[in-house]
């Protein structure tokens, strides 16, 4: 039985992220990239779990990939932990762009429109419904992805349940992070930290994460929303100091968020689409 890749809280070397996600195909029958259709065709899976990140900067510290290499990572230990309880989940394979409207001034920040990402969304439910599938998660990595109104279009056109969470709000991080941070700082580096170091610069490379604050108050403070203009916003595309970020936090935090995914796709395994309601 396989393991999380960043066990734990304990310090030690992780793995080679590569290496771990091309594992054998009989090792993880939990995720569809690594399954044959021998396996797949005879699999009852309950629920999908579809990761969706982004290709975009992440300071000068963190790669293009960091919003997919979290989402795919969390997707799969998730539903390892899922699947050794008994719920029949499958781990499809990740839509590595996302939202970036903000960001087209930034080299090679890869935008996906809303209008894109809901025609995506649907064509991937049509594939998987005539299936058996009877549920699917999208576990969102990147800030600019909102999944909610194209759920709301999507979901009377499909028998499929849909559902989005992002990974990284579902355990509060102040109780891991002295300053979480909100791109590429302190948790997104000590996530990166724990399950793939070989991409993460030295963090005296990285830039402080300084963020300019909406001059209009209720920007400012939030009850009000227009989206940022990222290099009017930030000098060295972070948002978040990473500075005080490291491997042990980034696994204990994984940890704690993949154990309440897991829990989540258990319990949403077990519930029948026709009464989710007490």
């Amino acid at each position: 039985m396989h393991s999380a890749p960043w066990r734990g809280c304990a310090p030690r070397n992780i793995f080679d992220l590569v290496s771990f996600l091309r594992r054998s195909v009989t090792g993880r029958p939990y995720i569809l990239g690594e399954s044959t259709w021998t396996t797949v065709r005879g699999a009852a899976y309950e629920v999908a779990v579809l990761p969706w990140g982004a290709t975009e900067a992440h300071n000068t510290h963190l790669p293009y990939a960091t919003d997919v290499i979290e989402s795919e990572a969390v997707a799969a230990e998730s539903a390892r932990l899922a699947w050794d309880e008994g719920a029949r989940v499958v781990v499809l394979p990740a839509i590595p762009f996302g939202v970036n409207t903000g960001q087209f001034d930034l080299a090679y920040c890869v935008n996906m429109n809303p209008s894109t990402q809901a025609l995506v969304l649907g064509d991937v439910v049509r594939s998987l419904a005539p299936h058996g599938v009877r549920k699917l998660v999208v576990l969102n990595g990147h800030g600019g992805n909102d999944f909610r109104p194209m759920i709301r279009e999507l979901q009377p056109a499909t028998p499929v349940f849909l559902c989005a969470l992002n990974w990284y709000a579902c355990v509060d991080p102040a109780t891991y992070f002295d300053e979480p941070g909100d791109h590429a700082g302190e948790l997104e580096t000590s996530a990166m930290m724990a399950l793939a170091p070989e991409l993460v610069r030295p963090l005296d490379e990285a830039g402080p994460g300084a963020a300019r604050r909406f001059r209009v108050q209720g920007l400012r403070e939030g009850w009000a929303w227009a989206p940022r203009r990222w290099t009017q916003v930030t000098d060295d595309t972070g948002v978040g100091n990473p500075a005080r970020a490291n491997a042990d936090k980034g696994r204990c935090f994984l940890d704690a968020a993949c154990r309440r995914i897991a829990d989540f796709l258990v319990d949403l395994a077990k519930a029948d689409p026709e009464a989710m309601y007490e």
